[in-house]
């Protein structure tokens, strides 16, 4: 116990096991000090997508579906709960439109799309509050085979099962065309404002109503088990895309080719979102997943611990089911789990090295 490499494996296990770098907060699922959380059984956050103005959406799974929306800046800190849908046990999606948040669902009485309209920005949340929950319309879906993913292009959605690709109309239901194409794990909305998905072989691509089956090939991974993750990098073109094994890969939009820049240390990788200086962040790993940071700036990935809240809410966080980027360039994690949080990181900011008169 002596031993120096003893101590440094001790102050590793201690002060290494948690998030060791930038800060996170556990938020409920409530407005603090005025409404009560989403029941815990029902609050397993599976689903998030932020509007351009920095406001959040969400939907949950367990025992019934919510759909709730969260606001973190200005003079705001609040999660409403827009309504439940009884019958409906899991939210795979939601996603954001001029107008509305849509959400893709299914429980007891099948699949279907939800809709509600987007919430405006309050005034004053210190001062004075107050939200209408608004009337959740359901639009329920028959389709031909149980469904992957779905995706939102401007009014038509995109549904992917293991054999077809269907188009169908959110707000009735109706499918409207089907493509025979293999599909496997999750979709990703790319920058140019097309769907991006794999496919045997090949990513493919359905972008202003045509479909790429062979858009590009496939870099060297796995991706049979259908474990893929995507996130963009806010205003640019480029993606990521994670692989069954950990395998993290950078794609650009207007540049179909894929190529290997890391790999997480453990498996499966679940959530991750970028930043804007292009720092991508994420969880991996089952039962208790661990944070990890691929920063393209020198090409590392670091395992960041296990996530910790000291803020708002003293808490650990084990499993995490979505993840968006906010409007200043913080992380949000939706935790999975019983009383599930929504839980805020902000990230170490980078130190930028300034050089002397001479060096110029």
């Amino acid at each position: 116990m002596s031993r120096p490499e003893t101590k440094r494996m001790i102050d590793e296990i201690v002060h290494g096991s948690f998030v060791k770098e930038g800060t996170m907060v556990a938020f409920p699922t409530c407005f603090p000090g005025a409404s009560t959380p989403i029941p815990a059984d029902e609050s397993h956050i599976t689903a998030l997508e932020s509007t351009k103005e920095g406001v959040i959406y969400g939907g949950t799974s367990g025992r019934t579906v919510h759909i709730f929306v969260a606001m973190f800046h200005g003079v705001t800190g609040v999660v409403f709960d827009l309504g439940w849908l009884d019958g409906y046990e899991e939210c795979r999606r939601v996603f954001c439109t001029e107008s509305d948040v849509i959400a893709f669902v299914r429980g007891s009485r099948g699949w279907a799309f939800a809709r509600c309209p987007l919430q405006p920005l309050p005034f004053d949340l210190i001062q004075e509050w107050g939200f209408t929950r608004p009337q959740i319309a359901l639009s329920p879906l028959r389709l031909p085979a149980e469904p992957i993913d779905a995706s939102i292009q401007g009014d038509t959605a995109l549904v992917s099962t293991a054999n077809s690709l269907l188009t169908v109309d959110p707000k009735t239901g109706k499918i409207a065309y089907g493509h025979d194409l293999k599909c496997v794990g999750k979709m990703a909305r790319e920058p140019g404002g097309g769907t991006i998905g794999v496919g045997g072989d090949y990513l493919w691509r359905f972008r202003d109503g045509e479909l790429d089956a062979q858009w590009t090939r496939l870099p060297n991974g796995s991706w049979s088990s259908g474990a893929v993750q995507w996130s963009t990098i806010p205003g640019t073109q480029e993606m990521y895309l994670a692989d069954d094994e950990g395998g993290i890969f950078v794609l650009r939009a207007d540049e179909p080719s894929a190529r290997l820049v890391a790999r997480t240390p453990l498996t499966p990788v679940g959530p991750m979102a970028a930043t804007f200086d292009g720092r991508l962040f994420g969880f991996c790993g089952e039962g208790i997943s661990r944070l990890f940071c691929y920063d393209p700036g020198d090409g590392q990935l670091r395992d960041l611990g296990v996530a910790v809240s000291v803020l708002e809410r003293r808490r650990y966080g084990y499993q995490f089911g979505a993840a968006t980027c906010g409007r200043d360039g913080e992380l949000v994690f939706g935790e999975d789990d019983d009383l599930g949080h929504l839980w805020l990181y902000f990230p170490r900011i980078k130190k930028i090295h300034v050089g002397s008169p001479e060096d110029c």
